[in-house]
């Protein structure tokens, strides 16, 4: 979850179509399909496809349905930007949903944890959020939520982030919170 919507960052090239390009095109992956039709299958966008094919070809292109491609993923770089997270709408005092966004690096975010303030006993301790879908990160509490937040992401490369109260105490939904870090 590299990428400023959150996603993977991948290169993919059309190989064996006769309106494919050939060219190298880089393509961001925001979500995944547990239940593959091939080994590596993309959905690509309308757009996607045009940007694949040769030059007044990106209708034939778009109408191939599955064609063959390569494709290699590659880091991500926000240069000048930190790790950012977007409190999703519907979040609320016992549901936080989260979009990590502009986080540098080679590696997808597969750990993101929480910790609440101080109060009522639950500050200092991290909980473990599930992966809602795509690349949101969400928590179900049994309690009120206490606000600010800190948040903590570990991506698939072992390297972890703490954004210490990222999230502050008069959070709300649809609203997108800078922290001060960065993967190097």
């Amino acid at each position: 979850m590299c990428a400023a919507t959150g996603g993977t960052r991948t290169q993919i090239k059309c190989t064996k179509h006769k309106a494919c390009s050939g060219r190298q095109e880089t393509v961001v992956i925001t979500d995944m399909n547990y239940y593959p039709v091939a080994p590596y299958h993309f959905d690509l966008s309308g757009t996607a496809f045009g940007k694949l094919a040769k030059p007044g070809r990106n209708d034939e292109l778009r109408h191939a349905g599955i064609i063959d491609i390569q494709f290699t993923r590659v880091s991500c770089e926000f240069p000048g930007l930190k790790v950012g997270f977007h409190v999703e709408e519907g979040s609320n005092a016992v549901y936080m949903a989260i979009l990590v966004e502009y986080e540098n690096g080679d590696g997808d975010v597969v750990q993101v944890d929480l910790m609440e303030s101080g109060r009522r006993g639950r500050g200092g301790r991290w909980t473990r959020m599930r992966e809602s879908w795509g690349s949101i990160w969400r928590l179900d509490s049994n309690h009120r939520l206490q606000a600010p937040f800190s948040l903590r992401i570990r991506n698939e490369s072992g390297k972890t982030l703490v954004a210490r109260n990222v999230i502050p105490k008069n959070w709300r939904p649809n609203t997108f919170y800078r922290s001060i870090v960065q993967y190097s």
